[in-house]
């Protein structure tokens, strides 16, 4: 993308409504706009990153079994009255009535609406376990819905629902999306903690909520630090074989949040392994039994042939609150730090004298070697607008070139995370932002 011809609105004002670094971060690099409290649109820079952490808990979820479908925002009422949860669960639910009088709601969760096609379908025991999942927009009317893209009342979520013939099999699909939740969120280069949860509206009586450490977060935490060594990743992960040994490490070591914080147990441990902060939620897995089938009526024949109710369980994320949480755990002074993963371009080629025939012509080439996942800042800027705005976006990767450098063949690269600077060939600039 070639920054002449971007739509990117920056802002170099912070807005006074901003009172996180992720919400004014976020205004100020022209990633989203809000139209209404909490409803917010997503610029071309918001909305590349928020595709991009879209696929990677897409691509962990499908590493399950899991299945996508997408169900519509509009719900019919009658689904959450045969659960029993339509005049439960609150005012936060948007209700309103089509032109034929039927009751409506937009969806703030899709039990009810998942549970009603399963039942559609699944007969017999052989139709199960399934695990289906969506992405789609979600609406809850927080009464104070604050902090940008973190405690919006529209809201992107990944959600999906487990089905099992009994308890020892929920069991199994819970720890599949424990597991898979751990891998996401490292994907993403955050570390996330699993800690056991109240179930709240959702139901239920097993329920584990995943926090990022990060100062703004809005509960306090309390954790074992073993648990911040643990790399995820460097294990292998087999999701039809036991998991048990990844999960009962993370369970079995303290770490709570302070509505679930025990000082008896938090005392036993040693004060050098005891680690205090804040931390925002940004996963939630849920185990409910036949909390929504049972009501439904959902049943399948069993082996025996005698009817089952299924055991169902739900999962999830907050797709486009990690956004915000990401740059909580990632931001400096000057901006945003994005880990590679999920930044909207891997590379800023920064031409510091556009028109200067060397400068464009190396520029030219380092930005095709890494088109589409790199900008070219090829604006008539002073050099000190396009240091800003780079450190501001936080690519990963600023090149630096000028019509001294051009010269010589040499590119300043820059590495946004660490600050730390050199001076190189082009072949080996491209050779290190490869290899990160």
């Amino acid at each position: 993308m070639r920054l002449s011809r971007a739509f990117l609105p920056t802002l170099k004002e912070t807005p006074a409504e901003a009172q996180i670094a992720s919400h004014r971060l976020m205004l100020r690099a022209g990633m989203v706009r809000q139209t209404s409290a909490g409803i917010y649109v997503w610029l071309p820079l918001g909305w590349r990153v928020l595709q991009k952490v879209e696929q990677i808990v897409r691509e962990e979820q499908d590493a399950t079994g899991a299945q996508e479908i997408l169900m519509p925002t509009i719900q019919p009422a009658d689904l959450w009255k045969q659960s029993g949860r339509h005049d439960a669960y609150g005012p936060e639910m948007l209700r309103l009535k089509d032109r034929h009088e039927r009751e409506m709601l937009y969806g703030p969760t899709n039990e009810e609406m998942v549970t009603d096609i399963f039942r559609s379908y699944a007969k017999s025991y052989r139709d199960l376990p399934r695990n289906l999942y969506h992405i789609q927009w979600k609406f809850r009317d927080e009464i104070r819905p604050r902090f940008g893209v973190m405690r919006g009342r529209e809201f992107l979520m990944k959600d999906a629902y487990s089905f099992d013939l009994d308890y020892a099999g929920a069991r199994r699909s819970y720890q599949r999306m424990f597991v898979a939740y751990l891998r996401t969120f490292a994907r993403m280069g955050l570390k996330a903690i699993p800690m056991q949860a109240d179930t709240g509206p959702i139901g239920g009586d097993l329920s584990h909520e995943f926090l990022i450490l990060a100062e703004t977060g809005e509960s306090q935490v309390y954790l074992h630090r073993d648990l911040l060594a643990f790399d995820v990743l460097s294990q292998t992960v087999d999701y039809d074989g036991d998991l048990s040994p990844i999960v009962d490490f993370w369970t079995s070591r303290y770490a709570a949040t302070d509505e679930k914080h025990d000082a008896a147990a938090w005392a036993a441990i040693p004060a050098a392994d005891q680690v205090s902060a804040r931390g925002i939620e940004i996963g939630h897995i849920f185990y409910f039994g036949t909390k929504y089938s049972a009501p439904m009526g959902l049943q399948v024949s069993g082996p025996d042939g005698k009817m089952v109710t299924p055991e169902m369980g739900s999962y999830g994320i907050g797709v486009s609150r990690l956004v915000g949480a990401i740059i909580e755990a990632n931001h400096d002074e000057q901006g945003i730090r994005w880990p590679e993963p999920v930044a909207p371009f891997r590379l800023a080629v920064l031409n510091l004298k556009p028109g200067d025939a060397g400068a464009d012509a190396l520029a030219e080439r380092l930005y095709a070697a890494f088109d589409p996942d790199a900008v070219y800042d090829d604006r008539e800027d002073r050099a000190g607008v396009k240091f800003a705005d780079a450190d501001l976006m936080g690519y990963p990767w600023q090149a630096i070139i000028g019509p001294r450098g051009a010269a010589a063949g040499r590119v300043e690269l820059k590495r946004r995370a660490t600050g730390e600077r050199a001076e190189l060939s082009l072949e080996d600039a491209i050779a290190r932002i490869r290899g990160g």
